[in-house]
Parts: structure tokens; C-alpha cells; sequence
């Protein structure tokens, strides 16, 4: 599956557009990682146990965007985009985005 956050892949003509195809996924954090995150608010650096938990929580996001454009028998994903939205006080959803088609 090609992945591209452009409308077009160099090289490559799309056949047919077959549509919206998307993945999100909802995460809360952790009482032990916010404890850590306080601490670390005082000395200033990287949380990284929140950039970790943000970068599975996209990779689980595109995941289920490419699983729902292979069950369209997409070749491609074109203007992909990645939105957050805050669901509750502890708790974000992360959405991928993007048109799935076909490529000749």
C-alpha cells in the first residue's frame, strides 16, 4: 500500500477514486506516566512516555486507515492527514485520513 500525504504519487496515474478511508484510536494516559510528566514539567526536556504513547497511537491510527482501504482493493492512499482532538481531560483521539484509489 503506498502511502502519500500529496494528491498525486510521482510516476504513478490514479485510475479511479474510491473514496474516504480512516483510523483512529482513543487513548487515555496513565496516572504513573502524568506523575513523571509533572516531574519533568519542572526540569523542562522531553515526556518521552507521551511521545511514545503518541507515536503507537498513530501508527495504530494508519493501520486501521490501510485496513479499510484494503478491503476497497485500494493501491493507494492519497492526501493523508493526521488530526487530535481532545475527547476528555485525560483522553485523545487520533485520526489518519486520506482517498483511497486505484493506480493504473
Amino acid at each position: 500500500m503506498i502511502i502519500v500525504t500529496t494528491d498525486e504519487i510521482p510516476g504513478r496515474t490514479i485510475k479511479k477514486t474510491l473514496g474516504l478511508v480512516r483510523g483512529n484510536t482513543i487513548r487515555a494516559r496513565h496516572v504513573g506516566r502524568d506523575i513523571t510528566a509533572a516531574l519533568k514539567n519542572l526540569v523542562g526536556g522531553e515526556i518521552t512516555d507521551y511521545t511514545k504513547m503518541m507515536a503507537e497511537s498513530r501508527e495504530q491510527a494508519l493501520d486501521r486507515m490501510v485496513e479499510e482501504a484494503e478491503t476497497l482493493n485500494a493501491d493507494a492512499i492519497v492526501g493523508t492527514k493526521f488530526t487530535t482532538s481532545m475527547i476528555m481531560q485525560s483522553a485523545s483521539e487520533i485520526l489518519a485520513y486520506g482517498t483511497a484509489v486505484l493506480l493504473e
